[in-house]
């Protein structure tokens, strides 16, 4: 297990909600690969994507979205950022923030002062899953965890993806 990975499950523990660990091959870590291999639904498993500002001061937010959904960074993300231009933190600068590796960021041992938004879609849901803080670690959780977290849950953080 990486550094990161274990603070994702010391975190993980402090907040109290039932979780599984899912232990998986890194190769499999992207979300489409992952749900194929190890047979879970991509309508239960979610994306932790960082979202930066493109002008000014940088500012950071943290957005969870099911990964058969679409970020709205252009318009929902944006605005709730306040800014006038917002797009995708590069790779660099999202191990920077978070510590996490791409394809294990999630919600759980942000920085604090990290603002979490969280699609209302995956509220309704029984349980879902989300990165392990590495590549070879997924979580099996209950959503209510984005309670516990303190995340601001927001309608239309998503977009419905578009069939190719």
């Amino acid at each position: 297990m990486t550094g990161s990975e274990q603070k994702v499950i010391e975190a993980l523990n402090k907040i109290g909600i039932p979780y599984e660990t899912i232990q998986i091959d890194p190769e499999f870590a992207d979300t489409a690969a992952f749900c194929k291999k190890y047979g879970y639904p991509v309508e239960r498993s979610c994306n932790t994507i960082i979202v930066t500002s493109k002008r000014g001061p940088k500012k950071y937010v943290a957005c969870v979205v099911l990964a058969n959904t679409r970020l709205d960074v252009n318009n929902r993300v944006k605005n709730l950022m306040g800014v006038s231009k917002a797009s995708f933190a590069s790779p660099e600068e999202m191990i920077t923030l978070t510590g996490m590796q791409v394809g294990g960021v999630t919600p759980f041992s942000l920085p604090k002062d990290l603002p979490l938004y969280v699609d209302e879609r995956i509220m309704g849901l029984e349980w879902i899953i989300l990165g392990g803080g590495g590549r070879s670690l997924k979580i099996k959780i209950s959503p209510r965890v984005f309670t516990e977290l303190g995340a601001e849950i927001i309608s239309g953080l998503a977009l419905e993806q578009k069939e190719t």
